[in-house]
């Protein structure tokens, strides 16, 4: 009867059926082969109201949607093309740190693509930029802020890593402390090859300082919020939850009664649109609660770990192993997913291999990185195919040299733990 049901669940994932179903259907079948009855499910979802570290997600969330419905990405671009815009390659760096900050506050890469994309992408070609690298750049600077504060994907690492109790404990102040190095490792990466491809380019007359002036003015409101958010954080007067609650309260105030950019009509809708995601973000966490505890009730990771041990031996050998595995299913599903549904089968068997888990945090969004735009089923491929109007394969084409760097910065994130690790000790 289990084979059935079992068999019934691959049928129902092939048809399209909904995540949180087949993760559902997969504890319920586990929990009842091993002789519990199905409300040990329910009792676990129930868990998700003593976990205060989740309010984070929703405050988050919020904060990132109102800045994306108001003017904040123009002011954003505006102000990084008055401090950067002169380097050489000064447009393609300002698009990075763009990119790389409005997705760290949004926590979607799509939602940077689509947004920041109408902006960047003809003020790059406008600069003469090639059509190739302008499509690789903000194919590939869409997702770098998942390592950043207040990272979405950081936070939901934590909240399922804290599940198994590890040594060291795995606290989402920890996680945002120690995406910072590598953040920037991979920023400064793209910001040298994107100097190094605009050599021959005209270079931009140094902007003014009245320029610089206005710039600042522009975004006078929204600028104190990321360096309050690290502030507070990096210095722990303000816990991850603390922090998100500012976050929206000011972000809140500044959109809607200040700026006065989303009417205060609009802001049901915008609240509702928010909410369905963090929705859609919790009934899996839930239910992948209930799934975790069944994979550690039947010794599932040190079955996993056993088989494993057979052919790798040591840590090296495994966090290659590692790298691969993540970047194949980093393309194949998207990232809240691939974090709810691999961390619990990973964590464990990584921690028998001497892994530090904040550290393996940091390599798995940093491998997530890179998966979401990786052929041929990245998402961000299709997304940025569409925004931009570029078949898929024009953009792969555009993002093989990005890809090749920001690989370089994952096998040094991966075999120097000292990058992550450094700013939480």
């Amino acid at each position: 009867m289990i084979w059935l049901v079992a068999g019934a669940l691959v049928l129902l994932a092939a048809l399209g059926a909904p995540l949180f179903a087949l993760i559902a259907g997969i504890a319920l079948i586990g929990f009842s082969a091993s002789g519990q009855p199905g409300t040990a499910v329910a009792i676990e979802f129930y868990r998700l109201a003593d976990m205060p570290a989740l309010i984070a997600i929703p405050l988050f969330t919020l904060a990132g949607y109102l800045l994306a419905e108001s003017h904040a990405p123009r002011r954003l671009v505006r102000l990084t093309n008055a401090l950067f815009g002169w380097l050489p390659g000064g447009l393609a760096i300002v698009s990075i740190c763009a990119c790389t900050l409005f997705t760290a506050f949004t926590g979607a890469t799509g939602v940077t693509l689509v947004a920041l994309g109408a902006v960047l992408y003809p003020a790059l070609r406008q600069a003469h930029y090639s059509e190739r690298f302008s499509l690789g750049l903000l194919t590939s600077s869409g997702s770098l802020g998942l390592l950043l504060v207040p990272s979405m994907p950081l936070i939901l690492y934590g909240v399922v890593a804290q599940q198994f109790h590890t040594t060291p404990p795995v606290s989402i102040d920890a996680l945002f402390k120690a995406g910072l190095l590598p953040c920037l490792l991979m920023v400064v990466l793209l910001s040298l090859y994107s100097a190094w491809n605009a050599r021959g380019l005209p270079r931009p007359p140094a902007t003014s300082a009245a320029e610089v002036w206005k710039a600042v003015k522009d975004a006078a409101w929204e600028l104190p919020l990321p360096f309050v958010i690290l502030a507070g954080i990096y210095s722990g007067r303000l816990a991850a939850s603390e922090a998100a609650a500012a976050t929206a309260l000011y972000v809140l105030v500044v959109t809607v009664l200040v700026r006065r950019e989303i009417e205060l009509a609009e802001l049901p809708r915008v609240i509702r649109e928010a909410m369905l995601l963090v929705g859609a973000i919790l009934i899996v966490l839930g239910f992948s609660l209930a799934l975790t505890n069944w994979l550690i009730d039947a010794d599932v990771p040190e079955k996993l770990f056993a088989a494993l041990q057979a052919g790798i031996a040591s840590k090296t050998a495994f966090l290659l192993v590692l790298n691969a595995f993540l970047l194949v299913f980093g393309m194949l599903l998207e990232g809240f997913p691939a974090i709810i549904i691999l961390v619990p089968l990973i964590l464990p068997v990584a921690m028998h291999y001497d892994v530090d888990p904040v550290h393996l945090g940091i390599i798995f969004l940093a491998n997530l990185q890179i998966g979401i735009f990786l052929p041929p089923a990245g998402m961000n491929i299709f997304i940025a195919s569409a925004r931009f109007g570029a078949p898929p394969m024009s953009i792969i084409r555009a993002c093989l040299p990005f890809y090749a760097i920001l690989l370089l910065a994952v096998l040094i994130i991966t075999y120097v733990p000292d990058l992550s690790l450094a700013l939480t000790r």
